[in-house]
């Protein structure tokens, strides 16, 4: 039920944001409607910790907003702020609240300046704190304030906005439990946008049950007592696919018990994730966002003044990244330490394997990594070929996984996911051919929580399953010439039932007797009428 209210609220401001966006695309909507529903949530959190931590008190009919004020007219704004951002790594000062700017919406006080104050505001002072600024500054810096799709004059654009603030005012903080579900709000929008974002959809989001997969797979056999655990998602989107590791880790909402390391590339879609992991309660000091190329910049900690290169390791490592992607795959990257080992690069024009070593290269002995990738990595030759017969033969691959097709936004491709690990005692490949199981969608396939269950069970047993999953060899590996096409290793094909030809021509003949007397019926029903009718029909052979 909890769920559901998330959902049913979702689909409350979903349907109002199609009606106030106007001729704006709801990829460029999302960010106004998202990004207010963050500000929203760090003001009342702050207000929330005001309460918590004893800075303020509220008396009577007074509240936390008239507290703060009282509190900086007493303390001195400088002392205030400074003092929130040592708590949160944020702070807001009481003109900002989102209290004030509502109340100020409400009474026609607000012009589009108001709100580039408020954000450059925001900025200043998330520079308070040194070791939170990576994860605040300029995380809304994709507003646009002056997009002439928000109204052609001042006056409109502030409405427009002044109509998204009421709009994110009316949405529910916490279910009838008490449970708080704004984040999960935010988790449904993410997913909506994405899904009529078209291409660009797929490029940011990645669908939760293909999400839900990965997950269990990498942190399957954790158990409560682990040690923090310590996720990295090389082109992490929206951040989806790191809460949904977190939510398969045994007590993972525990703050510190999940440590959570990402990259993007996109500069909007880098904002969008950190916004996405704070809206689900995951505080700056346990997760580390970088806004760069991943390919080109490692992890980025990179080689040392020295020279040496000390990377980064982690516990599991999950990645959706873009498919078949141009990259720069120049020689002096042989030398990197993340290719090195395995004599060629990537095509120019399919980053394809450069994402599955770098993710590799930062995968740790007892890990486990599963990405997502276009079909074309198990088969294609020349480069591709060599590097994926080198990763068979240092024994780092565990599975293959087929998936159906048309699951992801942007593209109706089927995909395949590849789980690797460094430390393994065998030297066998699970192969799952998942392709012929799914719901079937209008726009979109889906997978139900059977489906994803015998996925991941059929993976932990590693065992033949007829018609869906094979371990196979290396001998059949060899044979094949580390050609890793699916179905050279699981057989699904179905024999067509036989046809008995005598009973068909039975069932002819019964079904022309039966004729013969509908017609002979009809006639003589004509015949009363005084109508004459002859029915000539040639006999089945």
């Amino acid at each position: 039920m909890e769920t559901i209210d998330a959902r049913q609220i979702s689909a409350h401001i979903w349907a109002m944001a199609n009606e106030l966006r106007g001729t704006m695309g709801a990829e460029e909507y999302k960010t106004y409607i998202l990004s207010f529903m963050f500000y929203r949530y760090l003001s009342e959190h702050q207000a929330q910790c005001l309460v918590e931590e004893g800075m303020v008190e509220c008396e009577g009919e007074k509240t936390v907003n008239e507290a703060y004020k009282e509190l900086v007219e007493e303390e001195g704004l400088d002392d205030c702020l400074e003092a929130i951002s040592r708590t949160l790594g944020y702070a807001i000062e009481p003109q900002d609240t989102w209290a004030t700017l509502v109340a100020n919406v409400h009474e026609g006080d607000v012009v589009p300046g108001d709100y580039q104050r408020l954000f450059d505001n925001f900025n200043k002072h998330a520079e308070l704190n040194r070791e939170a600024v990576e994860d605040f500054f300029g995380v809304f810096d994709d507003i646009n304030l002056s997009d002439s799709r928000l109204g052609s004059s001042t006056a409109s654009r502030a409405k427009a906005l002044g109509e998204v603030v009421k709009l994110v005012d009316q949405i529910e903080f916490r279910d009838e439990s008490g449970r708080d579900i704004l984040g999960e709000v935010y988790e449904y929008l993410i997913g909506k946008f994405a899904a009529n974002a078209g291409k660009k959809g797929g490029e940011f989001y990645t669908p939760h049950e293909v999400s839900l997969i990965l997950a269990k797979i990498v942190t399957l056999g954790l158990k409560k007592d682990h040690e923090t655990f310590n996720v990295y998602d090389p082109t992490m989107g929206s951040g989806s696919l790191l809460i949904t590791v977190r939510d398969e880790v045994p007590d993972g909402e525990e703050q510190g018990a999940v440590r959570f390391y990402g990259q993007e590339l996109n500069t909007t879609t880098y904002n969008l994730a950190r916004m996405n992991l704070m809206m689900r309660g995951v505080t700056y000091n346990n997760m580390t966002m970088h806004n760069a190329d991943t390919l080109e910049t490692d992890w980025p900690d990179g080689p040392d003044a020295q020279g040496i290169d000390r990377p980064r390791m982690f516990d599991a490592v999950v990645a959706n990244p873009p498919y078949s992607a141009n990259w720069d795959n120049n020689e002096r990257k042989l030398k990197d330490p993340r290719f090195s080992d395995y004599g060629k690069l990537a095509p120019k024009s399919k980053a394809d394997y450069a994402f599955v070593l770098h993710s590799l290269y930062h995968l740790n002995q007892d890990g486990t990594m599963a990405i997502v990738l276009p079909h074309g990595v198990l088969f294609r030759g020349a480069a591709e070929a060599k590097i994926r017969q080198t990763l068979i033969e240092k024994n780092y691959l565990h599975a293959v996984i087929g998936l159906p097709a048309n699951l992801f936004y942007g593209t109706g491709i089927p995909t395949i996911i590849l789980v690797f690990k460094k430390n393994r005692t065998t030297r066998d490949i699970l192969f799952i051919d998942a392709s012929n199981e799914f719901e079937k969608g209008k726009n979109q396939n889906t997978l139900s929580v059977e489906q994803i269950d015998k996925i991941v069970k059929t993976y932990a047993e590693r065992v033949d399953v007829d018609k869906y999953a094979h371990l196979a060899t290396p001998k059949e590996i060899e044979e094949n010439e580390y050609n890793l096409n699916i179905p050279r290793y699981v057989d699904t094909f179905e024999a067509e039932e036989e046809i008995d030809i005598n009973e068909v021509n039975r069932l002819l003949a019964k079904d022309d007797e039966e004729i013969a007397a509908l017609e002979k019926e009809i006639s003589a029903q004509l015949a009363l009428l005084g109508i004459k009718c002859k029915y000539i029909r040639k006999k089945q052979p």
